[in-house]
């Protein structure tokens, strides 16, 4: 890492508001740079490397005393990992890719200008940074069958496998080129292009020139935080869906990061989003993701995500009732339905003939009456209930699940620890489809491929873990309603 730091520094990334210039134009490290020419690191002014275990790994803290909005890292066009950057430095590789264009996505030729730089190995200019790329993904794709299948949930489970097989896709599509630019046989495995994927994917922020971004070498050591909530859920509800109506279109958010960008200065200029005292870990906002997108894109779950949606299955005459797009119909995570699944089953349990008269209220999220609202809630109470049963475990089962899953991980005797947790079932489940016999292996600790799927199957079981509390969340909240709205209407 310190390597790494020496290199960015060489190329201006600083995390000095008044960085100074590279100490050369070009990336040649024939010779080292002296103390005088060259700082011994790109960090130190603001920021510094620190491990969180509970919240994210490896991260950057605060150096100091850090103000909202202050400038914290500045990373020069020339340290940006980019297509266009490493097909301007190879005219082979830019002419063969020229050449396959029409038929590869910015994603595509980003991937195989990253696998093209992993070949040169220590010959590449960008290797100080590739080394220190990590060695294995938990984003959706790389999910197994049994880890897809621990997901439980149907739209889950089908998000997964959709973005598995668009992957494979891409990679069959690329061959062809992969194998004109002549990459190692290891490079042109399926195994390799998902890595590159996943790196791409979890990795990359965004810039205007160029769709499938840029690798941000040391910008990209920050941990994410979801973005600030300072209103109330109706508020933002009501918010999305005004714009989405007035625009015709679905709410998206096609920037990666929110807490900076590629400026006029010519380099990526990364912000402080609130203010952090000395030692604090130093997040930046990617985006709104619900923690299924976070799993798809970046591989990993915030425990408390405001932006989490819990989606039911709702027919079709329900989800076509009114102009609310579909993936506004969800619950939070406080188990309250959202205002446009309220909005659209005030109005679906509405007489057909009596709907037009009253959409107007409906529309403006007045309540219709006592009776039209405990229909509604007792319906969210039977498809909340009857959801949860035809789930193969409860969220009781998952969380003690967890428990033993994050144990044994770390278990020094997976033997002994199996037998005592009352998951052996379970495990052994697990290790069949690994084809591994714990018993005749002689080991007492798992193997790394085993243990990298542990992983994946712990945050398997953390998100339908969450799922599952949502929707019992659900059943409690419209319960209450059911009891007090009488209460209610009796003392008006």
């Amino acid at each position: 890492m310190e390597t790494l730091l020496r290199w960015a520094a060489k190329l201006g990334v600083s995390d000095s508001p008044h960085p100074p210039f590279p100490s050369s134009p070009s990336f040649s490290s024939s010779s080292s740079p002296s103390r005088s020419s060259s700082p011994s690191s790109c960090l130190g002014g603001s920021l510094v490397l620190a491990d969180f275990p509970d919240a994210g790994g490896r991260g950057l803290a605060a150096a100091r005393d850090l103000r909202r909005g202050e400038l914290v890292l500045r990373v020069p066009r020339a340290a940006l990992l980019t297509s266009g950057r490493v097909m301007g430095d190879d005219p082979w590789l830019a002419s063969c890719i020229n050449d396959h264009r029409p038929r590869l996505s910015s994603v595509q030729t980003l991937i195989v200008c990253l696998l093209a730089e992993v070949g040169e190995g220590r010959n590449s200019i960008w290797y100080p940074y590739l080394s220190q790329l990590p060695s294995y993904y938990t984003i959706l794709a790389t999910f197994n069958d049994f880890e897809v299948e621990a997901l439980q949930v149907d739209e889950a489970i089908w998000v997964a496998q959709k973005a598995n097989r668009a992957i494979k896709s891409d990679w069959e599509d690329a061959m062809p080129l992969m194998k004109k630019l002549e990459f190692k046989p290891k490079l042109l495995m399926f195994k390799s292009w998902l890595w590159a994927f996943a790196t791409v994917s979890s990795r990359t922020l965004h810039i205007a020139w160029d769709e499938a971004g840029c690798l941000c070498p040391v910008g990209d050591l920050f941990n994410y935080a979801a973005p600030d909530d300072d209103t109330s859920l109706l508020e933002d509800d009501t918010a999305e869906l005004t714009n989405s109506q007035q625009k015709n279109e679905v709410p998206d958010s096609s920037e990666r990061l929110t807490d900076g960008g590629y400026e006029d200065s010519n380099a990526y200029c990364l912000y402080a989003r609130k203010n952090y005292r000395k030692g604090e870990q130093v997040l930046l906002g990617y985006g709104v993701y619900t923690n299924l997108e976070l799993l798809e894109h970046y591989g990993f779950i915030l425990a408390d995500n405001p932006n989490e949606k819990t989606f039911l299955e709702l027919d079709l005459d329900i989800c076509s009732i009114g102009s609310w797009p579909q993936d506004l119909l969800y619950i939070h995570p406080n188990g309250h339905p959202s205002f446009a699944l309220l909005c659209a089953l005030r109005l679906w349990a509405t007489p057909t003939d009596r709907r037009k008269a009253v959409s107007h209220l409906v529309y403006s999220g007045s309540m219709l009456s006592t009776e039209n609202e405990i229909y509604i809630m007792k319906w969210l109470i039977s498809k909340c209930e009857g959801t949860l049963q035809q789930l193969p475990t409860t969220a009781e089962f998952d969380e003690s699940l967890l428990v033993f899953l994050r144990k044994i991980q770390n278990s020094t005797n997976c033997r002994t620890d199996i037998k005592q947790s009352g998951f052996e079932q379970e495990f052994a489940v697990f290790l069949r489809y690994h084809r591994f016999d714990l018993d005749s292996s002689g080991n007492t600790q798992l193997p790394l491929r085993l243990l990298r799927s542990l992983e994946r199957w712990e945050l398997a079981v953390q998100w339908r873990c969450s799922y599952k509390k949502t929707l019992k969340k659900c059943v409690l909240y419209c319960e209450s309603l059911v009891h007090e709205l009488p209460l209610q209407l009796n003392e008006k």
